[in-house]
């Protein structure tokens, strides 16, 4: 009898469903499980407890767009594509969003390990657990998130994300994103209320106060 995997190919979201405003795609991802499958066919699998939106024709913070070779290009890419943004020369997890030609997308901040954790502790061995992935750049490094998934559909074999289970609004804490000097009054950060593996970041200053709920 073949072993049936927990989070089946099959079942990924499409590029389509990152067509969207990325905010509503932020909150919307919260709870969804990302699904890396090796090389080696070890599968790896995290569910996601944290995003950010970044929108750039209303967003002030994609001024430093213009200043990375190539990120103009690769955000205004179809939706649904593997963008890297670096960040003090780390790679973070971002899917481009909108239709083609419109820089817009969302960044995957903080995950809860579901599957293969020892394989994630291979590329982070870590003390505390939740530091294997309670942030944008260790989750890239835990998960195998490798170069070559740049550029490539969010439904493809090696990486995926499938739908998990919905996070209800009173469960949802809005804030203004991390460490922005420009759009930092926006409250695009979106995360699971009191979950451990939220990412220690603090909102940007001038974004007001936490907001259990949607308004």
């Amino acid at each position: 009898m073949l072993f049936a995997p927990a989070f089946p190919q099959e079942q990924a979201l499409p590029p389509e469903f990152f067509a969207g405003d990325p905010v509503a795609v932020a909150r919307a991802l919260l709870g969804a499980v990302m699904v890396r499958v090796l090389p080696d066919g070890v599968t790896l699998a995290a569910r996601i407890v944290e995003t950010e939106a970044y929108d750039c024709p209303r967003d002030p913070s994609c001024h430093v767009i213009a200043r990375l070779p190539g990120a103009a290009a690769m955000m205004a890419g179809p939706p649904g594509r593997v963008y890297y943004h670096l960040a003090y020369d780390q790679p973070l997890l971002n899917v481009i969003c909108r239709p083609q030609g419109v820089q817009a997308s969302i960044l995957v901040r903080a995950a809860e390990p579901l599957l293969g954790e020892e394989r994630m502790r291979e590329r982070r061995p870590v003390k505390r657990r939740v530091d294997l992935t309670n942030g944008p750049a260790k989750l890239v490094q835990a998960l195998h998130l490798d170069p070559e998934l740049r550029g490539q559909p969010i439904n493809g074999p090696a990486f995926y994300l499938v739908p998990g289970e919905p996070v209800p609004d009173e469960q949802v804490t809005t804030t203004a994103r991390v460490g922005l000097r420009q759009g930092a009054e926006l409250p695009w950060r979106f995360l699971i209320t009191g979950n451990a593996w939220v990412s220690p970041g603090k909102p940007s200053a001038g974004g007001g106060g936490a907001q259990t709920g949607l308004r």
